[in-house]
């Protein structure tokens, strides 16, 4: 039986290896740029939101750390198809994730499959790599014209 650090492991190896959802959208209407000056990811993620509040489509485009990249994938993936009012409530649930004590179990009930990169507490130095992605989609959703950063 695999530990939810083999699951990170292999989580991360799969979703760097064959991002979901990468490229740029042919139709977006809200897009931004991130990066994490620290170990040089950047990020560009594309929006196209309904103008009912939902999130139809999402991706990204950029290079990155291993953990970065997946992180970019495992997120557009959870976000498509949902409402603009419910990324708040992920994006705190995801900080709240990454840098809650080591023991504390995930809220696998807001975060889904996202739950998986809770390992990454376990590496501080990397927390900002996962985190990154969610920076660059609330900059994308609030139109704010400025490149999201970690630092």
């Amino acid at each position: 039986m695999f530990e939810l650090r083999d699951l990170y492991q292999q989580v991360i190896v799969d979703h760097n290896k064959s991002p979901r959802n990468f490229g740029k959208l042919a139709s977006f209407n809200h897009e931004a740029d991130g990066y994490n000056p620290l170990c040089g990811d950047k990020l560009h993620i594309y929006l196209n939101v309904s103008d009912d509040g939902i999130i139809e489509d999402v991706s990204f485009e950029g290079e990155g750390c291993a953990i970065s990249v997946a992180s970019a994938s495992l997120m557009t993936d959870a976000l498509k198809g949902t409402e603009l009012a419910a990324f708040q409530q992920r994006f705190e649930g995801f900080q709240h994730m990454v840098t809650a004590d080591i023991d504390e179990e995930p809220d696998t009930d807001v975060l889904g499959k996202l739950a998986v990169l809770s390992g990454v507490r376990e590496f501080p130095s990397r927390i900002k790599c996962a985190s990154l992605c969610w920076h660059t989609m609330k900059a994308a959703i609030e139109d704010s014209g400025k490149a999201a950063k970690t630092e």
